[in-house]
């Protein structure tokens, strides 16, 4: 059984730093594609961050370029996102997600499981 489980969210304010983390097991690591989506009530979902279990590789949203990096390691079925200079725009549900391919991820914003999701709430 696939599960993804977050921690890591909370309040911050504007200009500080979370560091999230997603639990996975029930798959193969280094056979996926791992993903971090957040949503906002309203808005239409954003894929932020991915990373490539084949090779490492990882892919951000422009909006987050420069100010997130997602790591992972492999040895513990973890995957990171740690979250610098964070603006109030930021403020969202995190959800570590695991992906058929990239472009399911990003062209389609779909994943084929979810973990529960944690808020970052950043305040101006």
């Amino acid at each position: 059984e696939v599960q993804l489980v977050e921690s890591g969210g909370g309040l911050v304010q504007a200009g500080g730093s979370l560091r999230l983390s997603c639990a996975t097991s029930g798959f193969n690591f280094n056979d996926q594609v791992i993903g971090w989506f957040r949503q906002v009530p309203g808005k239409e979902r954003e894929a932020v961050s991915s990373i490539s279990g084949y090779d490492g590789t990882t892919h951000y949203a422009d909006s987050v370029k420069g100010r997130f990096t997602m790591s992972s390691d492999s040895a513990k079925n973890m995957i990171y996102l740690q979250m610098n200079s964070l603006k109030p725009e930021d403020t969202a549900v995190y959800y570590c997600v695991l992906a058929p391919d990239s472009s399911a991820l990003w062209v389609l914003r779909v994943a084929d499981y979810w973990g529960q999701g944690t808020q970052v709430t950043v305040s101006s």
